[in-house]
């Protein structure tokens, strides 16, 4: 069984999408037995809440249901856990690893390294946006979900 956890700062936008795409295009792979998959934050700003509703809007449209999901904060303990915890940009992975025993860092990279193009981008926080930047995020974690989907094939399946 493979461990992935996605993180952004409240949990309630970046991280449970990359959470929904990736349980939905795992369960469309059939795999759904072999990947766990889950999301939280690296503050505690949203604890208990659901995923903003202009994430669940563009995920629905895309046939993903964010709404059971429930915003968290990530703990050392999940950094243990998790084979891979998937940062949506550089200062939650920062965070991330400021919170990581030296033995587990390797675990926690940057979740758009999993799509093609240069090492070290970042998914974009919509919340303050305006237009279209909750599809932006979407498109962009897609891609992403698929890349991050053929390493754990090759490394792990």
């Amino acid at each position: 069984m493979i461990h992935v956890l996605f993180v952004c700062l409240g949990n309630i936008c970046r991280s449970p999408t990359a959470e929904g795409v990736f349980r939905h295009l795992v369960e469309r792979e059939g795999l759904g037995d072999a990947v766990t998959i889950d999301s939280g934050g690296t503050a505690a700003y949203h604890v208990g809440q659901p995923p903003d509703r202009r994430s669940q809007a563009a995920a629905h449209l895309r046939g993903i249901d964010l709404s059971r999901q429930r915003a968290r904060q990530v703990t050392r303990e999940d950094i243990e856990a998790f084979d891979y915890v998937l940062a949506m940009d550089a200062e939650n992975h920062a965070n991330l690893l400021a919170i990581s025993t030296p033995g587990n860092r390797h675990k926690v990279r940057l979740f758009l390294d999993f799509a093609p193009g240069p090492p070290g981008k970042s998914v974009p926080d919509p919340y303050y946006g305006q237009g279209n930047g909750f599809e932006t995020v979407l498109d962009m974690i897609e891609v992403a979900a698929a890349g991050l989907l053929d390493d754990i094939r090759d490394k792990h399946l």
